[in-house]
């Protein structure tokens, strides 16, 4: 999570935008968004040329030429208001837009709408300097950065669009753990956290596929895959992934659940996701094979039904579900619970507390891990009773030094190597029979497993207890008269 400094840093920044005209929050967050950009650009040009020296060889594949060097942050930063705001119009913004090549790519085609607002050479003077005084070489303030942006937009949480914490996301990546050779999605991206972070994983845990030429092929054009249908967040994630040095991520802008894109089925190993909770819903062009599995206007089931079909057999899934998709009782929910644990595998259930998503969410939500088989295979389940994240679980989000994030991940990597005993239902980790899962008619919430251990206490009796308020009672009127006479 970002400091406090920081986060007053952003506010000003968002303030400064807003008296200065622009004062619709998307469009402020795609400016803001623009101006990162740009200083990464140079940013990773400066790494390219300090790699350079130390290997005596000329850059790799350098971001500007020595004719576009008025183009870097490190340069325009310091110019005049008037020069600044017009090097940027003119020139740096055409050239972030027409960046990453291929007419094709998915960043080119979302770019291609983007539209620089900024008014006036005060305003973009104010906001450079505001944003070069942000210290962003911590990758992960990078990332938290964007995230308390996208909390300040007011439509967050309309359309069922919570932004999911940078933290939860790097745990459900751990815990899916993917390697080189998979084809990673998610079916409502967004900004493509889950997708840029599985990037990061991989490049901190396989850095041999950057030496392997088909792996970075892969990595590059084949492995990332996005879909959703709100545009603007698209052009900010296909911006993330670029960042990421990502060449071609394959960003689609559908909604997923539509009849229009039922081809999107057996396509990939790894799933990550946090679909819409609610929102509204074309029941007729809802995809009629979603449909078969769950029967619903639910948009948290169908998009679970979507997982399953897309999915290639043996491929793994990492979902945040609300509490509902648990223990829901309506046919939809049970049908859908039955299915997954009798026609595939699932591997967990991460209860998350309620204070997950605030700021802007306060429902409680899980974490569903499963893989699809297509022929059973559930036998135990691991289950994981959350009881901090690591931060406050109020509006404020402080970080405290009480998360269970490392635990879990610990714990599930020695489940899966049938490490230790997990028996003990009252502690945070335990394993739960698939037939204790039937017997409760597929109900996956954990307090209904769980064993709460109570503590007896034992009470004085109620004579001894009258006899000691009575002698404080005389103490009192003691005290009492002891001030009368002093006065």
């Amino acid at each position: 999570m970002l400091t406090g400094q920081i986060r007053n840093q952003v506010d000003q920044i968002w303030n400064t935008f807003w008296s200065g005209g622009v004062s619709n929050p998307l469009s402020v967050i795609e400016q803001i968004t623009y101006l990162l950009f740009a200083k990464r650009l140079d940013d990773l040009q400066i790494a390219k040329e300090l790699k350079a020296n130390t290997l005596e060889k000329p850059i790799d594949a350098p971001i500007f030429t020595s004719a576009e060097e008025d183009l870097r942050w490190s340069r325009f930063k310091n110019f005049a208001p008037e020069r600044k705001f017009e090097v940027f119009k003119d020139e740096v913004f055409p050239f972030i837009k027409s960046m990453n090549g291929n007419a094709g790519s998915s960043y080119t085609k979302f770019m291609k709408d983007a539209v620089f607002i900024i008014p006036n050479a005060a305003l973009l003077d104010k906001v450079v300097n505001m944003i070069d005084d942000i210290p962003m070489e911590d990758r992960d303030t990078k990332g938290d950065l964007y995230e308390y942006m996208l909390s300040k937009i007011a439509t967050a949480g309309q359309n069922g669009q919570f932004r999911t914490p940078r933290h939860i996301i790097k745990m459900m990546v751990e815990l899916v753990a993917p390697t080189p050779k998979d084809t990673v999605c998610d079916p409502a991206c967004g900004t493509c956290g889950f997708l840029v972070t599985t990037a990061e994983y991989l490049e901190d845990h396989h850095p041999e596929l950057f030496r392997d030429k088909k792996l970075r092929e892969h990595f590059h054009k084949e492995m990332f895959h996005g879909s959703d249908f709100d545009s603007s967040m698209l052009r900010i994630g296909a911006m993330n992934m670029t960042l990421h040095g990502i060449d071609n991520p394959q960003i689609a802008d559908r909604d997923s659940l539509s009849e229009d894109h039922a081809d999107q089925r057996n396509k990939y190993s790894v799933i990550l996701a946090n679909p819409p909770f609610k929102g509204s819903l074309d029941y007729d062009g809802t995809a009629k094979d979603l449909l078969q599995i769950s029967k619903t206007k639910k948009t948290e089931l169908l998009f679970i039904s979507l997982i399953l079909k897309q999915l290639t057999p043996g491929g793994r899934c990492a979902v945040i579900v609300p509490d509902g998709v648990l223990f829901g009782s309506s046919k939809a929910h049970k049908d859908l619970r039955e299915t997954i644990v009798e026609e595939h595998k699932l591997d967990a259930v991460i209860s998350m507390p309620s204070g997950v998503f605030k700021p802007y969410a306060g429902v409680s939500t899980a974490v569903l891990l499963f893989t699809r088989t297509d022929s059973g295979g559930t036998d135990k389940v691991f289950f994981y009773d959350m009881q901090s994240d690591g931060y406050s679980l109020d509006d404020k989000r402080e970080a405290r030094d009480d998360s269970d994030i490392p635990d879990i991940i610990a714990q599930f990597k020695r489940w899966q190597n049938g490490e230790g005993e997990f028996d003990d239902k009252k502690l945070k980790a335990f394993g739960v029979d698939k037939a204790d899962i039937v017997e409760q008619k597929y109900d996956l919430s954990i307090n209904r497993y769980k064993e709460i251990e109570y503590e007896e206490v034992e009470y004085e009796p109620p004579l001894v207890i009258l006899d000691r308020l009575e002698a404080l009672e005389k103490e009192i009127l003691g005290d009492i008269g002891e001030l009368r006479g002093m006065l």
